[in-house]
Parts: C-alpha cells; structure tokens; sequence
C-alpha cells in the first residue's frame, strides 16, 4: 500500500459504514476494520467497492496505514468496547496521535478517557453524531469535544461531512473540551425523547378525544410541518401517519405500543439530578416509555381503574388549534431545560459552550433539526448571558400568546383521562417558573422540624440561617450543613 489513508475507522455496523461512505465521497481516502473482519471483505465487494476505501484485517494494518498524526474513529458499542479498542490501539500509535469516539457515550467517560490518553502523549476526541443511518451517509450533526490540540486535525474531515445549513455553514464545530461534546450530544437526545414523547401525546388527543383518524391526522401534522413547528420530527410524524399496511389501513395502528430506549434519554435525567437541575419534561418522556413498556400489566389495569365517562363539547378546529399552541409552548418549555442542564454542566466542568452555536449544530443533519433552533441560536446572540430561554424577548411573547390553550388542552387531556406527563409537567415547570412565590416556606419549616436543617427568614437578609425548637424538646443545636 503505497497511498496512506487520511482517516482509519473501526466498527462498519450502520452508523460506520455509511460515515466512511461519507468521507470517501468528500475526497478522502479512509482504512477500515471491523473486529469480524469478513464484514471488511463484505464492505470492499459491496458498497465500498472500486472506492478510496482500503480494508484492514488488523489494528496494526489500520494503524500503519495512516497519515500521521493518525487519526482513528471508534464506531463501536458504548462502555468496555471503547476501552478495549483504547487499549488495543495504544501500542501502535505514537505521541500525537489521535483517537475518536463517535459513539453516544457517556461524558463522564470521555472525560476520563481524554485525561487517560494525554497522559500518554495521545489525543482524544469524544464526538457526538446525530442524524441517523441517512444523516451519517448525506451529512450529520458533529459535536466534537475532548483534546483541543486534536481540532485542527479532524476538523476538514468533520466539517465536510456534516449537513450545512441554508448559508453553506457547517453543523459542526468545536464544542469544548473533555466530555464537553457527549455531554451536548446526550442533551441533544434528551430533547429528542422530550419531543418525540409531545408528538406522541398531541397524537393521542387527536385519536382519543377528537376521534381523528390517521388520514386527518396526517394533514394536520402536514399543515404544522409548515409553520413555526416545522421540523424533522413533525414531518416523519406527517408520513407515518400516511403509511399504509398492505390491507390498505394504517400502518401505526398496528404497532404495539411499547417504546425503547438506549439510555441516552436517563443519562440526561440522571445528570440533571447530579447537577441540580429542573429537566421535569424530558424526565416524563423518560418515565413515559418505561410506563409503555408495561404492556400486560397496563392491559389488566385498564380493566379495572375505570374514571368517569365524559365527552368531549369542544369546538374541533379550535381545539386543533390549541393542540399546536400547546405543542409549541411545551417544546419551548423542553429546550429552556436542556440548555439549562448545559449552562450548569459547563460551569462544574469549565466548559466554555457557545449556546448559539450549539442550535446551530442541531439545525442540519441531526434528529430535532427544525426552523424553531434558528430562533434559540438568535436568542443566545441577542444575549450570550439569557438566564432562560423563557425570558427572551421572542419565546416569552410567543409562549403568552400560547398559554391560553396550552391549558385549555392539558385541562381537557385530564378530565377525559388522557395520559400526558410532556404537555402537563411542561406546563406545571412554566407556572413554578414564573411564581414569585412557591411554597418551599412550608417545606423548609418541615425540614427544620424534624431534622434541625435550618431556613432562611423574609424579614433578614439572604445567608443568615435560623432554627427554631418547634416541640419545646429540640433544643437549640441545629444541622452543620445547608443545602439548596
């Protein structure tokens, strides 16, 4: 082999395959390996066939292989396997050599692994990629974080295999550094389990209370798809709805309901827990899928918990209407919380993250690319320091004009027994949000109760902590420690 490859990637499942599919259509010349390596065989005699793709049968062929510095990309199962390729790797690379995780992996990891390989003279890139099967062949979202001495060198590649937005820019750059971009990736997908789970519940409203059959249905999401709520979600939605099975009748209809997940969606939850952060929306559509998954025990229950039978009076078309203003304000509500989660995750790791460019990462390529991340990224230009997105100028007025329904809708779902944890948590987030008081008072005195924990006082100035001897038998010493 005379000509060294500009990219070595391990792993040709789907994502792999079509990612080096990608690169070799951008010009660049990419080693393989797969751990079974007659997959790598299989790949050069099909769809990688008579192109600049050169198939290697060991880690040290795909390592000798390279251009230096090397650069190899990970494609493999998140946990141990990544760890396992590491360590397989590092005897046959050199000090500057450059290792990419382009897995959904956990960011505590990456952080881990990042310190691990510098130690060693190495350099890691842990990258979130977005989009799916067709997004990683035609252009994804990249989110790259780890070593920022490697940036400069994966950077061409990345950029001209991501989707680029209307003015030709990028969905990739430099998020920051350690797990920095598994961190945004994770968000990222949190936000997708948020709206998936509002569609879905919009979806139930519309058969369950409107008694709209998928036909109708299929239009309203086609009519929302050109509007404010345009998306790639809303529009695959618009298509499932229109899919026939092969006796002519929908195709949705015959799916049994019980949801996957990976994981993504709970590590999102879980950091939000670890970092003290209200992420209620995205925590339902998490809980939601589990509460699917009960099938059988759902089945026997529905038997038997019955509520009242009550119908809906409402007008139709307005009640549609509603729907989308509830949908919007929601969806609002959900990306508020995320960005939220990574303002705070980037002030416990000192990571400098560009709220803005972030929306624009996800505004070509990956799954929640909609019109709607245009208008966060300007939010976060009008005001790098937007406490919430909430608060800008644009989302609070769009989200009062919005509200009026949005509770006319939640109000309705629960008097007929609709289930919806996204639409109502979202709603219950935005008027705790917006309450000037909350009764935490009554909670705090509770608290110092029966564990001495302390409160603050309205009437003294912040920082100065009181207990009181609630029963006469407390006494007067109280907890060392107090937590918010």
């Amino acid at each position: 082999m005379n000509e060294l490859a500009d990219i070595g990637l391990v792993g040709l499942a789907v994502m792999g395959e079509n990612l080096v599919l990608n690169m070799e259509s951008k010009g660049f010349v990419v080693s393989v390996y797969n751990r079974t390596t007659e997959k790598v065989d299989q790949f050069l005699a099909g769809r990688g066939k008579d192109k600049k793709i050169f198939g290697c049968h060991s880690l040290e062929e795909l390592t000798r292989s390279l251009k230096s510095p090397r650069k190899v990309m990970l494609m493999v199962k998140a946990g141990k396997a990544v760890d396992d390729f590491i360590e397989l790797l590092i005897p046959h690379l050199e000090k500057g050599d450059i290792i990419i995780d382009g897995g959904n992996t956990l960011y505590t990891d990456t952080n881990r692994r990042t310190k691990y390989l510098e130690d060693k003279g190495l350099l890691y890139i842990g990258t979130g990629v977005s989009g799916g099967e067709e997004g990683a062949l035609l252009g994804p979202s990249i989110m790259p974080g780890g070593s920022k001495a490697a940036w400069p060198f994966v950077k061409p590649v990345f950029q001209a295999i991501a989707a680029r937005v209307a003015d030709g820019t990028p969905c990739c750059d430099w998020v920051g550094e350690n797990g920095a971009g598994h961190f945004v990736k994770m968000v990222h997908n949190g936000i997708e389990y948020g709206d998936m789970q509002l569609i879905c519940e919009a979806y139930q409203i519309m058969k369950e209370v409107l008694g709209m059959s998928a036909d109708e249905m299929q239009n309203v999401f086609a009519e929302w798809n050109k509007g404010s709520l345009e998306s790639y979600l809303i529009e695959i939605t618009r298509d499932i709805l229109g899919f026939k099975d092969e006796d002519g009748g929908p195709l949705v209809d015959k799916i049994l309901d019980t949801a996957g997940q990976k994981g993504t969606g709970k590590w999102t939850g879980i950091a939000a827990l670890d970092l003290g952060v209200p992420l209620t929306l995205i925590g339902e559509a998490v809980f939601a899928r589990i509460v699917s998954s009960q099938k059988d025990e759902r089945v026997n229950a529905a038997g038997k918990l019955t509520i009242p039978k009550i119908a809906f009076s409402g007008n139709k078309e307005q009640f549609i209407k509603d729907l989308e203003n509830a949908l919007f304000a929601s969806k609002v509500v959900s990306y508020a919380q995320g960005y939220l989660l990574m303002k705070s995750a980037a002030g416990e790791y000192g990571w400098n993250l560009n709220y803005g460019g972030i929306a624009l990462l996800w505004r070509g390529g990956c799954i929640i690319r909609s019109v709607f991340l245009g208008k966060i990224k300007d939010a976060f230009e009008n005001n790098p320091q937007l406490p919430n997105l909430l608060l800008d100028p644009y989302f609070k007025d769009k989200i009062l004009q919005s509200q009026e329904g949005w509770r006319r809708v939640v109000t309705t779902a629960i008097q007929l027994g609709i289930s919806v944890p996204a639409f109502s948590s979202a709603l219950t987030y935005f008027d705790g949000y917006r309450s000037d008081r909350l009764p935490a008072n009554l909670l705090q005195a509770q608290r110092d109760y029966f564990g001495a924990h302390t409160y603050e006082r309205t009437d003294r100035p912040r920082g100065e902590f009181f207990h009181t001897n609630w029963t006469g038998r407390g006494g007067e010493t109280s907890s060392s420690t107090y937590t918010v």
